[in-house]
């Protein structure tokens, strides 16, 4: 029997009203969700206040409410607890509720703009390759060792975070890579859990709509590595203007890699082909599937990870020439009239600057690049002008299209990209709304040998409409369209 008293542990709590030596049933900040005896912890959230679902709550079961100020009506027999911070508290009260499974494994979060997912998914491919039991916290999925579930957001809540790493102590889990969002630190969701290391891989336009300002999402990705502790590591890209800032004022071991700067860990480009990436790291030769200056980087980051956590140099080396490219990931897939088609999540500008300036390093210029793109809706704004720009700037052609638009108009949308174009890329721009569409005339558009970048989706399997998810996938529309022109 787990009581209230038992999971209030360094949850810093302001006033009191009832008994904490309760018996409880579960925790919960979904009043949908309460049931008899359970605790709901009233969360102020950008949608909705938990504050406004306390009766509601209460009506269901719940036995005791986490607040951060008083309702008016007290009921007797219920428990309230008022806290300063309620998403802090939730924090430290599901880790407690899950016995801190934190702290029986070795976790490491992975934060930046661009290249979570595939760091961590890599990693967890390499230790499972290296004969560990390992878990995954990511964008596109949630693994228990070999059990998958689906993910919502890229770091989840709280609760979902320690009940999962539960499950992982449960089996036998050693160790757990994590995708670090900044929405998950603003929202304290990482409060509580026990890093053994951190890893910084760069910094880029994202998240605008949430953060107030780049410096301000820039600190929140710092405040990751302030509060790492002094026996864990910190590892930073130094070719990142933001990087050493990261660990500025961090306890933890600092590391440092790069493929420009000084730093600990270097790796220098050899070879770069669409088959893949020929490195010198260590002073030893390499060979990996993955493309891409942009995953030379997330390729050195793993190694540093790896060895930081103990793996033999010479056995990472091998391991890492085994790993295979993640879902949504410079995916390509090549028709029977040779035309290459990349799917990538490039969702940011500089995502989308680097994969098309990674394939403008690998094409020879004979053949057209063309570039399928759109943005999200109810996102940041600032961003879709500075899309199109790159997209014409960098292709031969380009199709602005839908994204997620969810609630906004998606013609808005794009109007707003193409205040981006400039005159002289004009001619070589096409606005077409619905997105199957748009990935069919890129295919019309397109000649033997000819590359199309279909960007922005990458691993999704849906567009968000209006509040509803329709089944959209980017790879299986462009495998459709090619299975249809050679009829």
């Amino acid at each position: 029997m787990i009581t209230l008293k038992d999971i209030l542990y360094k949850v810093r709590i302001e006033a009191v009203k009832g008994s904490t030596d309760i018996a409880i049933n579960n925790l919960e900040f979904d009043s949908r969700k309460i049931e008899m005896n359970d605790v709901f912890v009233a969360i102020r959230g950008t949608q909705s206040n938990g504050h406004d679902f306390i009766e509601k709550a209460l009506n269901l079961g719940a036995i005791a409410v986490v607040c951060d100020t008083f309702p008016e009506v007290i009921v007797n027999g219920v428990t309230y607890i008022q806290v300063k911070d309620t998403n802090l508290a939730l924090a430290y009260l599901a880790s407690n509720f899950y016995e801190n499974p934190s702290k029986n494994l070795k976790l490491i979060g992975v934060t930046g703009t661009n290249g979570k997912t595939t760091i961590a998914t890599l990693l967890y491919q390499l230790f499972k390759k290296a004969g560990f039991k390992v878990g995954l916290l990511s964008t596109v999925k949630i693994l228990v060792d070999e059990v998958e579930f689906p993910a919502t957001h890229t770091t989840p809540d709280s609760i979902t975070i320690n009940h999962y790493l539960s499950e992982m102590n449960k089996a036998g889990v050693e160790y757990c890579f994590m995708e670090v969002s900044s929405h998950g630190i603003h929202q304290k969701r990482t409060e509580a859990l026990h890093f053994v290391g951190g890893l910084f891989t760069n910094l880029s336009h994202d998240h605008l709509d949430y953060h107030n300002s780049f410096a301000e999402y820039r600190d929140t990705k710092k405040l990751f590595f302030d509060y790492l502790p002094a026996n864990a590591f910190a590892i930073t890209n130094n070719d990142d203007k933001n990087g050493s800032l990261m660990l500025q004022n961090t306890k933890a071991k600092k590391i440092t890699y790069a493929l420009k700067s000084y730093a600990d860990y270097r790796t220098t480009i050899l070879e770069n082909q669409l088959s893949g990436l020929l490195l010198k790291i260590d002073e030893h030769e390499v060979w990996v599937k993955l493309i891409g200056s942009f995953n030379a980087y997330n390729i050195l980051a793993i190694y540093a990870i790896a060895v930081e956590l103990g793996l033999d140099k010479l056995e990472v080396l091998r391991l890492l020439s085994e790993l295979e490219s993640v879902s949504g990931r410079f995916q390509f897939v090549v028709s029977n009239q040779k035309i290459t088609a990349i799917i990538d999540y490039a969702h940011t500008p500089d995502a989308l600057e680097n994969v098309l300036g990674t394939i403008n390093d690998i094409r020879t210029k004979n053949e057209q690049l063309i570039t399928v793109v759109g943005c999200g809706g109810n996102r940041d704004k600032a961003k879709r002008p500075i899309m199109a720009k790159i997209a014409t700037t960098l292709s031969d052609k380009v199709i602005l299209t839908s994204d997620n638009p969810r609630n906004e108009d998606p013609i808005d949308i794009i109007q707003e990209m193409e205040k981006g174009v400039e005159p002289q890329n004009h001619k070589k721009t096409l606005s077409i709304v619905d997105r199957f569409q748009a990935i069919k005339v890129a295919t019309q558009l397109a000649g033997p040998n000819d590359i199309i970048l279909i960007a922005g989706k990458g691993h999704e399997t849906y567009q968000e409409i209006n509040g509803e998810r329709h089944h959209f996938d980017d790879m299986e529309t462009i495998k459709e369209l090619f299975v249809q022109m050679n009829k």
